[in-house]
């Protein structure tokens, strides 16, 4: 696998190839909000994307650019990637099979199976989940697509960016929440291409899964073994793609605790009027605690997919 930040070209050839099964979403503004962060925030909808996260463009692009002769998509996912491939191989006529850990997430495991993926559950570990996929893809003959180091995937996301860029006139900072790494590398890469060192890349983080924080700092992955925190989108451990952007196009790491994670949440509800979930709120939650103060900021809202019937989300 060639690890590489994604061109300008590339990511807009991935636009081309997602138009029209996913959503442009939109780009919206909140006056208090911006009060808050101290700056001038640029909301980035992805909460009301397709199967409610941003997870529907990299796993859409990746299936757009598989052989015709494979008949099937295997990957491994707590929720989000899960439902949206499947939601991907469905609208491409293919079977889908997600590896999803014990424990994820009620709603999100409903989502999965809602478009058509079939779920094989395995050991919260992602040792598991890795070993589990591969076993999928030996026996099927199917494509793994990864959730977030996979080179299509990456380009996929990266046309949020590409997206906001053009609806906005530009910014001079983006905020994006980092777990695996392939928005953040889609995302820098993009902004990277086209405004150069002048826009601030922040990636934003849970503290209680703060990989993304301690590999920045040590210039190589490191691991937090046992991730804590209600934002389960973003306990995955970061990949390649993400690394390299670490390395080479973020700014800043942010980290936020739990509780300014669900302020975030409350937040947009109740001033901007948007469900989203936990993950989806961290980039604002570093917003909001400065990270950004005095720009005009893109601050990226991953997901939606919120259960309503449990306290957090």
């Amino acid at each position: 696998m060639t690890v590489e930040l994604p061109s300008a070209q590339q990511v807009r050839e991935a636009r081309e190839r997602i138009a029209g099964h996913v959503h442009r979403t939109a780009v919206l503004g909140c006056r208090s909000l911006d009060a808050i962060a101290g700056a001038t925030l640029r909301l980035k909808c992805e909460n009301l994307q397709k199967t409610g996260s941003f997870k529907a463009r990299g796993a859409t692009h990746a299936v757009a650019r598989i052989s015709p002769a494979v008949r099937c998509v295997v990957t491994h996912s707590s929720g989000n990637h899960g439902a949206a491939l499947a939601f991907a191989a469905r609208a491409h006529g293919l079977e889908a099979y997600v590896v999803v850990p014990r424990g994820a997430p009620a709603s999100k495991r409903a989502a999965i199976e809602a478009y058509g993926g079939r779920i094989v559950e395995c050991e919260p570990t992602m040792a598991a989940r890795e070993r589990g996929a591969m076993e999928i893809v030996e026996r099927t003959g199917g494509r793994l697509v990864h959730p977030y180091d996979d080179p299509d995937v990456v380009r996929g996301q990266g046309t949020v960016a590409l997206e906001a860029w053009e609806q906005t006139g530009g910014f001079d900072a983006i905020v994006v929440p980092v777990g695996g790494g392939g928005l953040l590398a889609g995302c820098a890469g993009l902004v990277r291409a086209l405004g150069g060192p002048r826009v601030r890349v922040v990636a934003a983080e849970p503290a209680g899964a703060d990989d993304a924080y301690r590999s920045w700092q040590a210039g190589r992955r490191v691991s937090v073994e046992s991730p804590r925190t209600v934002a389960d989108g973003l306990r995955a451990t970061i990949g390649e793609h993400g690394l390299l952007a670490l390395r080479t196009a973020v700014d800043e790491v942010v980290r936020v605790d739990d509780a300014q994670i669900l302020e975030a949440m409350t937040l947009l509800a109740e001033r901007a009027k948007l469900v989203v979930e936990p993950s989806g709120a961290v980039a604002l939650a570093a917003a909001l605690a400065g990270a950004v103060r005095g720009r005009d900021a893109l601050v990226v809202l991953s997901g939606g997919n919120r259960d309503l019937r449990t306290a957090g989300g």
